[in-house]
C-alpha cells in the first residue's frame, strides 16, 4: 500500500471519532492527551557526537599509529627533540581533521527550524491555538493563507486552498488542494493533491485537514531521518591515500623488523644504537609530511574556489572529489532552470509570436519571424488582459527581480513590462475581482477603461476558457486551439488562455454566470521555467569531460524531458517517473539509474536511492540541489552541492559545497579545479615517496653492510620536515595540464600509482640512496671527517629533491615551455637553498644538526648528483612520450 492510501486508511479509522464527519468537533482534550502520552510529541529529535569523540577518532590511522610508537621509542631512549618533532606532526594532523568534522553544520537543526511553532486545532468543538509539539494523529487543523503546515494532513475541506511545496517537491507553482479521495494506487508526492505536508506554506484560501502523521513519520520527518542516518562515503582521494598509506606502512614495518633482527644477529651495533637507527629509518621512510602537504594543497584550492570561482567548499577533501566525478545528479528547478516562469510563446487567432528573455527581469521583446513584432489590437489586449487578470506583484529586490504571488501570474506581469516598460502601467480602474478558484481554474478582474466602459479580463485553464469562447462564437475552431495546446504541452510548457468580456457600465461585480455566457478569446500563452543560459555550455563541457548529468525533479515527465532536450542533457533522453522507479527491484535500479537521464515525479527518498544506485555502479556521484527534498541525496553523494542564494538552509547544511552565485556552470569550473588539485596531490606524492624511501634506504643499506650510521636522526628529520614540505609547496601553484577537461574521469577504485609510477619510485629512491652513500664513502676516503661527509650527504639528498622536482612538475619535458609556468616554484627553491646554507654554515645549526662547512668541490658533487637524477628521469620520460605517441598512431591506424 502506498503512503497516500495508508493516510486514507488512517483517516477512515479516525472518522469513527467524528459524528457524521463533523470535523469541527475535533478530538476531545482527554483523547488528545492519551495519544500524546502514547505516541510522543510532534517534534524531531537530534543526536550530537561529542567533540571529544571527534578528536579521538582522528588518531585512528595506521600511519599515525606508527608515528606514535616512534615518538614513544625516541622519548624512552632520551632523544627528546626527535620525539617532540614527531609528536607535533601527529597533533597537527589530528587538529586539522578535527576542525574539518567539528565545523560541519547540523542539517537536522535547520529542518527543525522550518517547522511551525503553533497550530490552530479543533478540540471539544472549540478552535484553539496550541504548540505544534502537542499535535497528535487525529487532530483537525484549520489552515489559512500565511500558515505553515504543522504536520502531514489529509485535507477534508478546502476553499480555494493552495500550498507552496517547492522546497519539498521541486514544483515551482503552489499546488491546489482538494478533499477528494484519490483512486489511483500509486501517486507521486507532487500529485497528492488531497494531502498537506509539514513545513509547506499555505499561499491562498483556507481548509481543514486531519493529522495523519507527526514528527518523524511526516514527509519532512522522513527526510530528517534520512539525513541523520545517511552515511557519507570516504572521498576517492581519501580511499586511495589510505590504501597507499597502509601499503607503505606494512612494507616499512616489515623492513624494519627484518633489519632489526639482522642487526642484532650481526652484533655490529649496540641495542640502543640499532634501535634508534631503526626508528630513524621508519620515520625517514614514512611520509609524515604528506598529510600536511595534502591539507595545504586542498586548503589553497578551497580558498581559490571561494575567492574566484563562487564556490564555498566546506571540507578539504571535497574539493578534490570534484575532479573524479563520473555523474552529476541534479535537481531541475532553480538549478538547471531559473525557477522563474516565463512566457515564451503567444498564439492568437491570426499569429504565433515568440518571446525573448528569461525569468522575471523585464528584459526581452515579442518577436515575429525573428523580428520585433508590431503591436496590433489583439496583441495589445492580450498583454493588458494578462496584466489585469492577476493577483501577484513584481518588484526588484537586492538579488534581482522577484514576485510576491503565483509564478504563472508573475510571467504575465513580466511579459507586459517587456513591451511597455516598468513605469507605463494600464490606467484602468479596478472594480471587482474573482480570485483563482481550484473548482473553476481561472482568475478574472472587472475594470473600468479610460473611456468609461466596463470590461472583464480573464485568464486561466484552456479547457475552462475554450467552452466560454464557444458560447460567444458558434464557429469557434476548438480543434485547432486544442492542437496548439497539445503541441505546447508536449514541449513541456504550461498553457494559459486569455480573454475578455465587455459588460454594461452598470456592472460592478463579477459572477461565474456572466462568464459562462461567452467571452472573446484573445489567445493562449506557452509558459516554461526557462533553462539557465550558462547551463547549456556547461553541460557541453561536462559531456566532453566524460561526466554524465542526470536530472532528478518533482516535475511532470514531459516538462522535465523537454527541458533536458533544450539543455542538451544527453544525445538521447530517457525518462522514468518516481512510481515507475519504485516498482523496480533493488537489482534493477543500478542499471536503470545508468540508462535514464531524466527522473520525474520523484520523492526525496527516490533521489537518495538514485544516488545510491549510481554509486552501486561504481560511479563517483555529485548531487546538486536547493530544496529540503534534496538534503538526504546531497549528504549521501560523494560531493553534495547546494545553491547559495535560493537554496534552503537544510540543503546548504547537508552539502559539501555551496555555489554562491546559484550558477550550475560553476560545476564545470569546479571539476576542472578538482582535477588540477588531484594532479598536483599525485605529483607531490610521486615526489615525496622516492625521496622519503631514499632516506630509509640509506639506513637500510648501512645496516646490511654493517657500517657506521652516515646520518644522524636529526638530519633525517630536517630533510623530512623542512626540506620536503618546503619544496612540496611548489605543487600548490602548479597550473593545470593541457587537455585536462577532455580526458575521462579516473576509474573508481583504481590505485593512486600505476606500474610505471611504482617503477620510477623504486629506481629514483635507490639512485638517491646509492649516490649519497658512494659520495659519503668517497669523501671519507679522501681523509675528510665524518661530520663533513654527512653534511654533504644531507645536501646531496636535498639538492636531488630540487632537481627531481622539475621532472615531476609536468608531463612534458622539464626543459620546455612548461619550465617557467610555475614561477612561485623558483621562489620556494630559493628559500630551500637559503635554509640549506643556514644549516651548513650557521654555528647554532651546526651544533644541533651535526654539520660542517663544505668546499666548492663538495658543493659541486652535491649539485652534480642532483643533476644526474634529473637527466636519468628525463630520459625515462622521453622514452614514455615516444611510446605513447606510437601507441596513439597505432590506435588511429586501426
Amino acid at each position: 500500500m502506498t503512503k497516500t492510501h495508508a493516510y486514507q486508511q488512517t483517516l477512515d479509522e479516525l472518522q469513527t471519532n467524528y459524528a457524521h464527519q463533523d470535523f469541527e468537533q475535533g478530538l476531545s482534550q482527554t483523547e488528545a492527551a492519551n495519544r500524546l502520552a502514547t505516541n510522543g510529541p510532534n517534534k524531531l529529535e537530534s543526536h550530537h557526537t561529542p567533540k571529544w569523540q571527534l578528536f579521538v577518532r582522528q588518531f585512528n590511522n595506521l600511519i599515525i599509529y606508527i608515528l606514535i610508537v616512534a615518538a614513544l621509542l625516541t622519548l624512552i631512549m632520551g632523544h627528546y627533540s626527535d620525539a617532540i618533532i614527531i609528536g607535533l606532526v601527529v597533533i597537527i594532523n589530528a587538529i586539522i581533521g578535527y576542525y574539518q568534522e567539528a565545523n560541519a553544520s547540523d542539517a537536522l537543526e535547520r529542518i527543525k527550524e522550518m517547522l511551525a511553532t503553533e497550530a490552530t486545532v479543533y478540540r471539544d468543538g472549540q478552535r484553539i491555538d496550541i504548540p505544534t509539539e502537542d499535535l497528535v494523529v487525529g487532530d483537525v487543523i484549520f489552515l489559512e493563507a500565511g500558515d505553515s503546515v504543522p504536520a502531514d494532513l489529509r485535507i477534508v475541506d478546502a476553499d480555494n486552498l493552495r500550498i507552496q511545496e517547492s522546497a519539498l517537491t521541486g514544483e515551482a507553482d503552489s499546488v491546489e488542494k482538494i478533499a477528494t479521495r484519490l483512486t489511483e494506487e500509486e501517486v507521486a508526492l507532487a500529485d497528492q493533491v488531497n494531502m498537506a505536508f509539514a513545513s509547506t506554506s499555505v499561499t491562498n484560501g483556507s481548509g481543514l485537514g486531519v493529522v495523519v502523521a507527526t514528527a518523524a513519520d511526516t514527509e519532512i520527518g522522513q527526510i530528517s531521518v534520512a539525513v541523520t542516518e545517511t552515511k557519507t562515503r570516504p572521498t576517492p582521494l581519501t580511499r586511495e591515500i589510505n590504501g597507499l598509506g597502509t601499503g607503505v606502512s606494512f612494507v616499512v614495518i616489515g623492513a624494519a623488523v627484518f633489519l632489526f633482527l639482522f642487526g642484532l644477529l650481526g652484533e655490529h651495533y649496540s641495542l640502543s644504537v640499532l634501535a634508534i637507527a631503526i626508528v630513524t629509518m621508519v620515520v625517514g621512510s614514512i611520509p609524515e609530511g604528506l598529510p600536511a602537504t595534502m591539507s595545504v594543497i586542498l586548503a589553497m584550492g578551497v580558498s581559490d574556489m571561494a575567492k574566484h570561482k563562487h564556490a564555498i567548499v566546506k571540507s578539504l577533501p571535497a574539493v578534490e572529489t570534484l575532479g573524479s566525478v563520473d555523474v552529476i545528479a541534479t535537481d531541475k528547478t532553480g538549478t538547471l532552470t531559473k525557477n522563474e516562469m516565463t512566457v515564451t510563446e503567444i498564439i492568437t487567432a491570426e499569429t504565433t509570436y515568440q518571446v525573448s528573455g528569461n525569468g522575471y527581469a523585464p528584459e526581452g521583446q515579442i518577436l515575429l519571424n525573428d523580428q520585433p513584432a508590431e503591436l496590433d489590437t489583439t496583441l495589445t489586449q492580450f498583454l493588458e488582459a494578462g496584466y489585469e487578470a492577476n493577483d501577484t506583484t513584481l518588484y526588484q529586490a537586492d538579488n534581482g527581480w522577484t514576485i510576491n504571488g503565483e509564478p504563472t501570474d508573475g510571467a504575465f506581469l513580466t511579459l507586459y513590462h517587456k513591451v511597455h516598460g516598468i513605469d507605463d502601467l494600464p490606467t484602468n480602474t479596478e472594480i471587482d475581482m474573482l480570485p483563482f478558484d481550484s473548482d473553476y481554474r481561472y482568475i478574472a478582474k472587472l475594470v473600468q477603461l479610460t473611456d468609461g466602459t466596463h470590461r472583464i479580463y480573464i485568464k486561466g485553464s484552456p479547457d475552462k476558457l475554450f467552452p466560454m469562447a464557444q458560447q460567444a462564437m458558434t464557429d469557434f475552431p476548438i480543434d485547432d486551439w486544442n492542437a496548439d495546446v497539445t503541441r505546447l504541452s508536449e514541449q513541456g510548457k504550461r498553457v494559459v488562455a486569455v480573454g475578455y468580456l465587455d459588460v454594461p457600465s452598470t456592472t460592478d461585480t463579477i459572477t461565474h454566470e456572466q462568464l459562462q455566457q461567452g467571452i472573446q478569446l484573445l489567445g493562449i500563452a506557452g509558459i516554461i521555467d526557462p533553462p539557465r543560459d550558462e547551463v547549456i555550455q556547461a553541460l557541453a563541457e561536462m559531456n566532453a569531460a566524460g561526466v554524465d548529468v542526470k536530472m532528478i525533479t518533482g516535475d511532470h515527465p514531459l516538462t522535465a524531458k523537454a527541458i533536458g532536450e533544450k539543455l542538451g542533457l544527453a544525445p538521447t533522453i530517457n525518462a522514468i517517473t518516481g512510481p515507475e522507479w519504485d516498482r523496480l527491484s533493488d537489482a534493477e535500479k543500478p542499471q536503470a539509474a545508468l540508462d535514464h537521464q531524466v527522473f520525474a515525479r520523484t520523492t526525496p527518498h527516490n533521489k537518495l536511492e538514485i544516488v545510491e544506485a549510481l554509486q552501486a555502479s561504481r560511479k563517483v556521484t555529485a548531487m546538486t540541489g536547493d530544496g529540503v527534498n534534496d538534503a538526504p541525496a546531497l549528504k549521501r553523494a560523494d560531493i553534495g552541492v547546494a545553491m547559495g542564494i535560493k537554496g534552503t538552509d537544510v540543503a546548504k547544511d547537508s552539502a559539501d559545497m555551496i555555489l554562491t552565485n546559484d550558477n550550475f556552470a560553476t560545476m564545470s569550473v569546479a571539476i576542472r579545479e578538482g582535477r588540477r588539485i588531484y594532479d598536483n596531490i599525485k605529483k607531490s606524492i610521486l615526489f615525496l615517496l622516492p625521496t622519503s624511501f631514499a632516506e630509509g634506504l640509506i639506513i637500510a643499506f648501512t645496516i646490511l653492510m654493517q657500517q657506521d650510521m652516515p646520518l644522524q636522526a636529526t638530519q633525517l628529520l630536517w630533510i623530512n620536515m623542512v626540506s620536503a614540505i618546503t619544496i612540496q609547496f611548489a605543487f600548490i601553484f602548479e597550473p593545470a595540464e593541457d587537455g585536462l577537461m577532455t580526458r575521462k574521469p579516473r576509474k573508481t577504485g583504481q590505485a593512486l600509482m600505476n606500474k610505471h609510477d611504482v617503477f620510477q619510485m623504486a629506481y629514483v629512491s635507490v639512485l638517491m640512496a646509492l649516490i649519497g652513500l658512494l659520495a659519503y664513502d668517497w669523501l671519507l676516503g679522501r681523509g675528510v671527517d665524518q661530520v663533513t661527509a654527512s653534511t654533504m650527504m644531507v645536501n646531496i639528498i636535498v639538492i636531488s629533491k630540487i632537481f627531481y622536482l622539475f621532472n615531476i612538475r609536468t608531463a612534458k619535458l622539464a626543459f620546455s615551455k612548461a619550465f617557467f609556468t610555475n614561477q612561485k616554484a623558483f621562489g620556494i627553491i630559493a628559500l630551500m637553498i637559503i635554509l640549506q646554507l643556514i644549516l651548513t654554515y650557521v654555528p647554532f645549526m651546526q651544533q644541533t644538526f651535526y654539520t660542517e662547512p663544505l668546499t666548492l668541490l663538495e658543493w659541486g658533487v652535491s649539485i652534480g648528483a642532483g643533476f644526474l637524477i634529473l637527466i636519468i628521469t628525463e630520459i625515462d620520460k622521453i622514452i614514455r612520450l615516444v611510446l605513447e605517441k606510437s601507441r596513439a598512431k597505432n590506435r588511429i591506424a586501426s
